[in-house]
């Protein structure tokens, strides 16, 4: 464990990276370098399936030349020669063309702190032990009365991290451990077969859901989805279970990341600064959560990371940008910038999520009267430049208030504006995911059936 939390070696190669290009002709450059430890074990019907380990340290060098930029990477650390690969890189970037807008990060917006974010677990399992995790899930899943099959269970865990050294002064690096426990259930036979899951993810093992839980979950979801109907074509309110609500706001973010809002391909790109949603409703991305999924004390140019309120009271207050996408729209970055070792920064959240409303989603149901709530969703139907939205949908059909028989083969259909407009949030936020939301009620969808 000790060796996997030592960055000095990959430090130290990223420092002579960005110092060797500078001797090779570099203005200015950054080096990352990203280490990856995971282990998995998969089970099915008892028996492990699969297990497997893997890991690797990888680093990649950007030089700039007047306006121009290139990146190389590599994943062969230990025979890296410095000089080397620092002079292709400026080889590179001398034939490449310009772009005025791409550089290193101000220095009066590097990170000067490093703030403790809680972000490794210091007591890893072992494989036994994510194999036991395993088959508590799966038994758990087949004790549920009317599951047939298993779909299989999984349990891992892993660290990752990265170090970031830039020409202008900046010298970071953090690590994050993550554990996750999942579980897919199948219930019926032959063509009347229905399939359902429950998963867990966290960096701290404390923090997972228990197995046991996840196992039964699966199970009574796969249950509950037996014996669906199809429903008539019609508008009616749509309710997003908390495990999907997210997908709304992950397109709402997506269209508002920089780099779609410069090249003027979003639905939302003339509409910073207007109400989008109901008053009183608040979007955060939060980078600094405790033991959040996507919490770094740092983003991938340097830039210091702070809360931001991504909608206030309804209004879309700002886009996602780094400092190149930034400079082009003629704004400041927000500390956005996601990295990887082959290519430039581009913008991305961390922890995004929508707060909770006041009422339950039991009182968001019983309001309803009649309408469908929405446990799957299928196909990439979504359109960031129009806004369009049509996807393939299942769940249960809401009668008087109350959830009554499964549906599924059907479509929901609208436009994301409208959708948000009319969104009503329920109490139940839960940090589970990247980016998570409560349960979610959208008036007047098309359900799309016979």
């Amino acid at each position: 464990m000790e060796a996997l939390l030592d960055q000095s070696a990959l430090s130290k190669l990223a420092e002579n990276l960005v110092l060797a290009a500078r001797k090779a002709g570099a203005d200015a450059a950054d080096a990352i370098a990203v280490r990856s430890v995971s282990v998995g074990v998969d089970i099915r019907d008892g028996a492990v399936e699969e297990s497997e380990r893997s890991e690797g340290d990888d680093v990649g060098l950007r030089v700039f030349v007047g306006q121009k930029q290139a990146v190389v990477s590599t994943n062969d650390i230990v025979r890296t020669d410095p000089a080397a690969l620092a002079e292709r890189a400026v080889a590179m970037a001398r034939v490449a063309p310009d772009d005025k807008f791409a550089g290193l990060a101000d220095p009066d917006r590097l990170a000067r702190e490093r703030p403790d974010l809680d972000l490794v677990d210091p007591n890893m399992p072992e494989v036994s032990e994510l194999e036991r995790r395993a088959r508590i899930a799966e038994e758990a899943a087949l004790a549920v009365k009317g599951v047939t099959k298993s779909g299989g269970a999984s349990a891992g865990a892993g660290i990752s991290g990265m170090v970031l050294v830039t020409s202008g002064g900046f010298h970071g690096s953090y690590l994050a451990s993550r554990q996750s426990i999942s579980m897919m259930a199948i219930a019926g036979e032959g063509t009347g077969m229905e399939r359902d899951y429950d998963h867990s993810s966290a960096l701290h093992g404390s923090d997972l859901q228990a197995p046991e839980t996840i196992g039964r979950n699966a199970g009574e979801r796969a249950v509950r989805r037996m014996n669906p109907r199809k429903v008539k074509t019609q508008s009616v309110p749509v309710i997003f279970d908390a495990r999907l609500s997210n997908t709304l706001i992950s397109h709402l973010a997506s269209a508002s990341n920089g780099v779609s809002i410069a090249r003027k391909a979003s639905f939302v790109k003339d509409r910073l600064g207007e109400r989008l949603f109901a008053p009183g409703i608040r979007i955060v991305d939060d980078p600094l959560r405790k033991r959040g999924l996507r919490s770094h004390p740092f983003d991938g140019e340097g830039v210091t990371v702070q809360k931001m309120h991504f909608v206030e009271d309804g209004v879309l207050k700002s886009w996602f940008l780094d400092s190149t996408t930034a400079r082009e729209l003629g704004l400041q970055t927000t500390g956005h910038a996601a990295r990887g070792v082959s290519a430039p920064p581009s913008p991305a959240p961390s922890n995004l999520y929508l707060e909770p409303g006041e009422l339950s989603p039991e009182q968001l149901i019983a309001e309803t009267g009649t309408g469908f709530y929405i446990t799957d969703l299928i196909g990439m139907g979504t359109n960031l430049v129009t806004g369009d939205y049509s996807r393939g949908a299942a769940g249960y059909w809401i009668e008087n208030g109350e959830l009554t028989y499964p549906v599924s083969e059907v479509t929901v259909a609208g436009h994301l504006l409208d959708m948000f407009r009319s969104l009503t949030p329920a109490n139940d936020l839960a940090f589970k995911f990247v980016t998570n939301a409560p349960t979610l009620r959208v008036e007047g969808l098309t359900v799309a059936g016979q």
